[in-house]
């Protein structure tokens, strides 16, 4: 069992790391071309703020995935560090039963009824439907929703999987 989780968990790590490099740096290019048509050629070429913006929100959505699978997202240790090693576990599987509750609930059935809802809406510039870029919520979902059924059996039986964070 630790053996898959492993595979599952490096796998995902690359996968979102990749994702997010890749979206990070194509974002960078659509910038740097924004500004070289803006100021160079007084010729501003507008898709790009629509392109970076939809981008941005994949990063985000992509990168909290990211945080989740490699437990490297933002938290508060006041009340965690001050209780016992045992409460300190049981803390830590109530917190991620929570937030995969959320990821299941929130993130992935609303993100894929928004995506579903937007169909029939279009882009201002590039034309392309929104629930394109909404679908991210969905698919960033299910990758929480793994994320922390690997994180909850970190925290039940206290063994560490490797594959997070090379």
């Amino acid at each position: 069992m630790n053996e898959i989780l492993s595979v599952i968990k490096k796998w995902m790590t690359r996968l979102l790391a990749g994702i997010a490099t890749v979206l990070l740096s194509v974002m960078t290019l659509l910038v740097l071309y924004q500004v070289f048509t803006r100021y160079v050629l007084n010729s501003p070429a507008a898709f790009t703020e629509e392109l970076v913006r939809y981008f941005l929100i994949w990063t985000g959505f992509i990168g909290a995935a990211y945080a989740f699978i490699t437990r490297e997202h933002m938290c508060l240790v006041l009340v965690r560090d001050s209780l016992s090693p045992a409460g300190r576990r049981l803390l830590m599987t109530v917190i991620d039963v929570l937030i995969l509750l959320f990821a299941i609930f929130v993130i992935t059935l609303g993100g894929f009824k928004l995506a579903l809802s937007a169909q029939k809406v279009f882009s201002a510039l590039l034309g392309i439907p929104r629930s394109l870029v909404y679908a991210m919520a969905p698919i960033s979902g299910l990758f929480i929703i793994l994320a922390q059924i690997i994180n909850i059996y970190e925290d039940v039986t206290g063994i560490t999987i490797e594959g997070g964070n090379e």
